[in-house]
């Protein structure tokens, strides 16, 4: 079963990757081909996410949750993927509910810099993955330059999470009414 994983996750990756170029290439230009990119973005998101969430079952089936869970690399792992399947269904969300206005004004910007943040929870995810299965890269490297020994377990403090539920309830709420004001 974990050679499934590993043959799964890859799916996800080249979506998200290819997403991430459509959205960079829509947020520089308006032209025809990026307006053509533009209209198999939602259902490429889709199936990322499909195939991500389907890349989380099959891992969870091929290690149990005791195995992965006494290693810090294998809990930051699986923490990873979680976050980064979650991020790339908000993008899909996002995109899916704002439509093609999401592209007009600062918008364009916004998503341009939320997929490249999405990419680079992308590989932090496959290079603790890779790390797991002995394939070591330079990320890691880089990530101890930055202060995180991925051996280590990476921490959040519950606080720190409530604080960010609160934010997050708070900017729903204020886009709410935003959009709200505009439709009126």
């Amino acid at each position: 079963m974990a050679a499934y994983h590993v043959v799964m996750v890859h799916f996800p990756i080249a979506l998200w990757m290819t997403a991430t170029l459509a959205i960079l290439w829509r947020a520089v230009s308006s032209g025809p081909v990026a307006l053509a990119i533009d209209r198999a973005l939602v259902p490429l998101l889709v199936v990322g996410l499909i195939s991500g969430v389907l890349a989380i079952t099959v891992g969870r089936l091929a290690w149990s949750w005791e195995a992965i869970s006494t290693s810090p690399m294998g809990r930051n792992h699986v923490l990873l993927a979680i976050w980064t399947t979650t991020y790339w269904a908000l993008m899909l969300a996002t995109r899916w509910i704002q439509g093609e206005a999401i592209w007009d004004g600062p918008g364009r910007w916004v998503m341009a810099g939320l997929a490249v943040l999405g990419s680079g929870l992308l590989g932090v995810t496959g290079t603790l993955g890779g790390h797991l299965s002995g394939i070591y890269t330079d990320l890691a490297k880089v990530l101890r330059m930055l202060g995180w020994e991925v051996h280590r377990t990476f921490y959040v403090p519950n606080m720190t999470l409530g604080i960010i539920l609160v934010a997050t309830l708070l900017l729903l709420a204020i886009g709410g009414m935003a959009s709200r004001r505009t439709t009126e």
